[in-house]
């Protein structure tokens, strides 16, 4: 067990089960699946309920995808369409199936309601990642927080980060690991049935140099500002904002990747072969990019050229040569026949593995593969990884572009333009599940532009 669970998580979990009236003897809570079924919905209270005390948290948080993990479109039809399916099918997947609740509506798993009713019914389980959720977790069990390993004890007793807060509905008690990446963790670090990290922003984050600076998630997600935290409160300096923006914020996304390209010579003559060097920096994220869901998202550079007459050239990247390639080069390939499968398609060929994205255009990616070598967007059938092209945090990627100058390119200026986009689903396969467009449409993360001279 880490430092920081193993010294305070046990003495504080005793000290909430004695509060909630549960005899000395009593089992510790359970964590991770062992949890599935241990507690009933009105062990927590609802949001609804927080939001008297808490306005301007509560209002932060429902507009945050926290509030959403269970209710918002994909992952809705992510679940019901793909992963219950499927563990219909096989069921070596039910546990993941029955585990992704632990993170996406941790309630409706605490009380074993899985799956639970479709978001249409309105249930509890519609509450998604909910305040007393977070507030009541002491720690998490074993070494490593993955796959929904928190430990929660409900009751009167809510935990935060300060020492003396008093509130006239509960008691609330100091807990520092609510401040901890490893908070974080317990839920953005997955491993799937076959034994693979299939989600690992903590991790990422742990090895990076973030993680070794002390620069924890909350820092960037949930920054501080002056303001209340109830409206009896007294005003404090330093606030935890419940912001909890990532991939679904415009700001988050917006110049996460720099880029800067520039052309081997300022002049030269049509016929000619030009050389240009795009470097592209994750300056801003304390994880790669993309992270989390890294089998479904999309993050990509094209790059064009304008000559002087405004006629617009496509320049696809140059090759490195490394293994597997293929897979960080847009082409027409097609992918994902496992959905098929699931879905009980016969002779089903696969989606366009890197959908709308141009063909020759770089993809800073790590594939998932199943079984069969496929490349998957379902995390839970993943048995192995191609190659990690993604940006890892403060590092950077050169790529080459080397363009035949056409002979009859007029003179004067030829602009060249990188850009940088971003997809959070693969637009073939929003199209084919019928995920609303917004998941799927480009997000243009940066750009810039350089100039050469072609001589008459």
């Amino acid at each position: 067990m880490s430092p920081r669970s193993s010294v305070f998580v046990p003495a504080l979990a005793a000290l909430l089960l004695a509060g909630a009236g549960f005899a000395a003897t009593q089992a510790p809570p359970k964590a991770g699946d062992a949890a599935l079924g241990a507690q009933k919905y009105d062990a927590y209270e609802r949001p609804a309920a927080c939001a008297t005390c808490h306005k301007d948290i509560a209002r932060q948080h429902e507009q945050a995808m926290m509030s959403q993990a269970y209710t918002h479109h994909w992952d809705e039809i992510e679940y019901f369409g793909l992963a219950v399916p499927h563990a219909k099918k096989d069921p070596k997947f039910k546990g993941a199936a029955d585990g992704c609740n632990g993170c996406h509506t941790p309630f409706a798993f605490l009380a074993g309601d899985v799956p639970p009713p479709l978001p249409s019914a309105n249930s509890r389980a519609n509450e998604s990642v909910s305040c007393d959720l977070c507030h009541t977790v002491t720690g998490f069990d074993g070494d490593t927080p993955f796959n929904f390993n928190w430990i929660s004890v409900p009751g009167k007793v809510k935990l935060g980060t300060r020492e003396g807060v008093v509130s006239p509905h509960h008691v609330t008690k100091k807990n520092d690991f609510l401040g901890t990446a490893e908070f974080c963790g317990t839920c953005h670090n997955e491993k799937d049935p076959f034994g693979l990290w299939v989600k690992g922003t903590h991790l990422e984050w742990k090895a990076g140099p973030h993680g070794k600076a002390g620069i924890v998630c909350q820092d960037c997600h949930m920054p501080p500002s002056a303001g209340r935290s109830a409206t009896m409160g007294s005003e404090l300096p330093d606030l935890r904002q419940h912001l909890f923006h990532g991939a679904h914020d415009p700001g988050k996304l917006s110049g996460v990747i720099e880029v800067r390209i520039h052309p081997e010579a300022r002049e030269a003559e049509p016929g000619e072969t030009m050389k240009l060097t795009a470097v592209f920096v994750n300056a801003k994220a304390g994880h790669s990019v993309p992270s989390g869901s890294a089998e479904e998202r999309v993050l990509w550079a094209h790059v064009t050229a304008r000559d002087a007459k405004g006629q617009v050239y496509h320049l696809p990247v140059d090759k490195k040569g490394f293994p597997g390639e293929e897979y960080t080069i847009a082409s027409d390939a097609l992918a994902y026949q496992d959905i098929g499968e699931v879905k009980g398609i016969a002779n089903f060929a696969g989606l366009k593995r890197d959908g709308e994205v141009p063909a020759g255009d770089r993809i800073f990616r790590l594939p998932y593969l199943d079984p069969q070598g496929r490349m998957t967007i379902m995390q839970w059938n993943t048995a192995s990884f191609g190659p990690d092209y993604r940006l890892a945090p403060l590092s950077a990627r050169a790529e080459t572009y080397t363009w035949r100058l056409p002979a009859t390119l007029p003179a004067g200026p030829v602009v060249v333009t990188a850009e940088v986009y971003y997809s959070r689903l693969v637009s073939s396969v929003a199209e084919f599940m019928k995920v609303p467009r917004e998941e799927s449409e480009p997000v243009k993360v940066n750009s810039h532009s350089t100039a050469f001279t072609i001589l008459p």
